[in-house]
């Protein structure tokens, strides 16, 4: 937090040049990622001191998605990734936490952007099904290899990544626990140099 608000206060700045600006903007996305990751520490901590507490409300999550797509739509524009979205269309109420909600979107979502390369896809999808929604994030990405597969939703584990960039092993673990307490479900189905699908329902109202 001190360090974001002088960071914040120089990016408003009239004296900043554009190149500066640009470095700077560089700055807070990193910012930003580093307390999304001491958040996910302290989540982590509650689960497994049992004090995680949800609060579970009527939640309309298309309009929570298209907030969040649009803000990866930026970035995969960036990356030269070609970004898709399916289903997002009218309105779809779930009972869930929205804070955890976007948690698990989050981090699917910008998995799926760390794991592609320029030129490849990501595609978001929502369907909904009988008592569920079925949200589904499909890269092109570098894939996940059979043994890496099975113990993906582990705290900290990485795997074999010669083939691709690595990640923390923290989130898809943290994923995969608020969605087991939301009494959800989730999927990944990958395929090294193809790509990767996670699917996750939820029961809506």
């Amino acid at each position: 937090t001190m360090i974001s608000g002088p960071v914040a206060q120089l990016v408003e700045s009239s004296e900043i040049t554009k190149e500066n600006k640009r470095l700077l903007d560089i700055v807070q996305r990193n910012i930003r990622r580093m307390l999304r990751l001491v958040n996910q520490h302290l989540d982590f901590n509650k689960l497994e001191n049992d004090t995680l507490k949800l609060a579970v409300k009527p939640i309309d999550v298309i309009g929570q998605l298209i907030n969040l797509t649009d803000i990866f739509r930026v970035s995969a524009e960036e990356k030269g990734i070609f970004f898709k979205a399916y289903g997002l269309e009218d309105s779809m109420t779930v009972w869930a936490d929205d804070d955890k909600l976007d948690k698990i979107c989050f981090n699917l979502l910008s998995n799926a952007l760390k794991f592609t390369p320029a030129g490849g896809s990501v595609t978001v999808e929502l369907k909904a099904l009988h008592g569920q929604i079925r949200l589904s994030v499909t890269d092109t990405g570098c894939g996940i290899d059979p043994e890496t597969g099975k113990h993906i939703f582990e705290k900290f584990y990485q795997g074999d990544t010669s083939h691709c960039v690595q990640g923390n092993g923290l989130g898809l673990a943290l994923v995969k626990r608020v969605i087991d307490i939301m009494q959800g479900e989730i999927g990944v189905e990958s395929a090294v140099g193809v790509g990767t699908t996670f699917t996750v329902k939820i029961r809506r109202i």
